[in-house]
C-alpha cells in the first residue's frame, strides 16, 4: 500500500506523537509499504530538505515567525492543499491518508482526502482541552479557544456544539476545544485512539464515526534487547527519570514541589530530566533555589535516553486528566522500569503491579507515594519483575498487523 502520514507534530519536535510516527513508519516500510510523511516544520536548509526527501519526509508550507521551542505552525489548509497537489501530484494515487493531530496540516489532509476520494484515518492522540489549559495563561484561555474553534470551523464543518457541563467541558474554553476535537474526528472515515478511556470520552461528546482503540507499540528491537531487573538497596540514591515535554500540562513544577517536600526527609535521590519546553527555565530556577538534586539534559538522542531509562528506579509520568496514552510508560515497560503515575486512567496502559500510583495529583500526595519506596524498597523489584514479564506484549509488530488489516479493509 501507499500510505501518506500527515501531522502537525513531527519535524523539529520530540514526544509521544513523534515516537509513534517514527516507529510505525519504520515498521510499515519493513513490511513493504511505501510511507510518506508530510509535516509542518521550521525552515530548513537545502541539505536538510534533501536528507528528509530521501526518507520520504516532506515539510509543508509553515509559518516562519515563531521561535524554536514551540510547535511549528502550518500555513492555512488551502495553501497546503494547493502545495501538495502542485509539488506532489502523486498524492492522488495514495491508498490511505493516515492523519495525526488537529491543526493546519491535518485539516488539509482531511479535506484533500474527501476531494480525492481517498480513505482517511484520523488518530486522536490527546486532550486538546487540557493542553490549551496548560499552555495558555488563565485570562486568555477562552479567547484562544474561541479563535482556534473559529479557524477550524472555516475549513471543517461544526454541526456538533459542545456546551459547558460537569464532566470534562467544565469551562467555555474546554467546551470549545471539545467541539473542535469531535467535529475533526467526525470528518474522517475512521478514528483511532490509543486507549479505551479516551475512546469512551470521544463517544460521550459525539464522535459517531467508527472508532478503534489501538495501543501504541515499541520497536521489536528494543524488546529483544536484554533488560535487567531493578533493585533499590538501602544505600542507593533513588534514580528518577523524566522524558516528557517540560510543559505545564505535564506538571513538572508539581513534581519539583513534591521533591522539595521529599528532600526534607530524604536527600538520597536524583531526578534526570530529558526534554524541552516552555516550563524549562522556570523549572531550572526552582531547582537552583531549593537545591534539589535534579539534572537537566534538554532534548537528547533516544539512544542516550534509553540507557537512562534502563538504569532508573522509577519512570515519571505525573500528568493528570491530560494524557490519553503516555508513550513514556511503554518505553518504561520495554526497559523493565517501574512507573510513577498519578492519573488512574494510566492504569490501562501498563500491567497491574508495575507502577506506583499516588493517591492524588497534589505534590504532598506525590511525596507521600515516593516515601513508600524508602519504607518498602522491595517494591521496586516487584514492579520491575512485572514490567519485564509483560514487555513482549508491546511489540510494534503486533500493532502493525492490526493497522495493516484496518487499512486493507478500508481500501477494499
Amino acid at each position: 500500500m501507499r500510505i501518506a502520514i500527515f501531522s502537525d507534530c513531527y519535524l523539529d519536535l520530540t514526544g509521544g506523537i513523534v515516537s509513534t510516527i517514527n516507529t510505525e513508519k519504520a515498521a510499515l516500510e519493513k513490511r513493504g509499504h511505501t510511507v510518506t510523511v508530510f509535516s509542518s516544520a521550521y525552515p530548513h536548509s537545502e541539505t536538510e530538505l534533501n536528507n528528509y526527501a530521501k526518507q520520504n519526509i516532506f515539510p509543508v508550507p509553515s509559518c516562519k515567525v515563531f521561535g524554536r521551542g514551540l510547535t511549528p505552525i502550518a500555513r492555512r489548509p488551502k495553501v497546503i492543499e494547493k502545495w501538495l497537489l502542485k509539488n506532489h501530484p502523486e498524492i492522488k494515487d495514495y491508498d490511505i491518508f493516515y492523519i495525526h493531530y488537529e491543526a493546519g496540516c491535518s485539516i488539509a489532509a482531511l479535506r484533500l482526502a474527501k476531494e480525492l476520494h481517498i480513505p482517511s484515518v484520523q488518530v486522536m492522540h490527546g486532550r486538546e482541552d487540557m493542553g490549551e489549559a496548560g499552555l495558555i495563561p488563565f485570562g486568555l484561555r477562552t479567547l484562544v479557544a474561541v479563535l482556534l474553534n473559529w479557524f477550524h470551523s472555516w475549513y471543517l464543518p461544526h454541526p456538533i456544539k459542545i456546551h459547558r457541563d460537569d464532566y470534562l467541558a467544565t469551562t467555555i474554553a474546554k467546551a470549545k476545544m471539545w467541539t473542535m476535537m469531535v467535529n475533526h474526528a467526525n470528518f474522517a472515515d475512521l478514528v483511532i485512539t490509543p486507549s479505551e478511556h479516551f475512546k469512551r470520552k470521544l463517544i460521550h461528546y459525539g464522535v459517531t464515526k467508527p472508532i478503534i482503540a489501538l495501543h501504541h507499540g515499541i520497536k521489536d528491537e528494543l524488546i529483544s534487547e536484554p533488560a535487567t531487573e531493578r533493585t533499590f538497596l538501602p544505600n542507593d540514591a533513588l534514580r528518577l527519570v523524566w522524558h516528557s515535554r517540560v510543559s505545564g500540562e505535564k506538571r513538572p513544577m508539581e513534581l519539583l514541589e513534591a521533591l522539595r517536600l521529599l528532600h526534607q526527609k530524604h536527600t538520597n535521590y536524583h531526578l534526570t530530566v530529558y526534554g524541552n519546553g516552555p516550563a524549562l527555565k522556570r523549572a531550572k530556577r526552582y531547582v537552583r533555589r531549593h537545591h534539589l538534586k535534579v539534572t537537566f539534559h534538554g532534548n537528547t538522542k533516544f539512544e542516550k535516553l534509553w540507557q537512562a531509562i534502563k538504569t532508573s528506579h522509577l519512570d515519571i509520568l505525573i500528568s493528570y486528566n491530560y494524557d490519553t496514552f503516555g508513550m513514556t510508560l511503554i518505553e518504561a515497560e520495554a526497559a523493565g522500569t517501574p512507573a510513577f503515575i498519578v492519573d488512574p486512567d494510566m492504569q490501562e496502559i501498563i500491567p497491574a503491579g508495575s507502577y506506583l500510583l499516588a493517591k492524588g495529583p497534589e505534590p504532598v500526595e506525590m511525596a507521600a507515594a515516593l516515601e513508600q519506596i524508602y519504607q518498602h524498597p522491595e517494591l521496586i523489584t516487584k514492579m520491575s519483575q512485572t514490567m519485564l514479564k509483560h514487555r513482549d506484549g508491546i511489540r510494534i509488530s503486533q500493532k502493525i498487523s492490526r493497522l495493516e488489516q484496518i487499512f486493507s479493509d478500508m481500501v477494499k
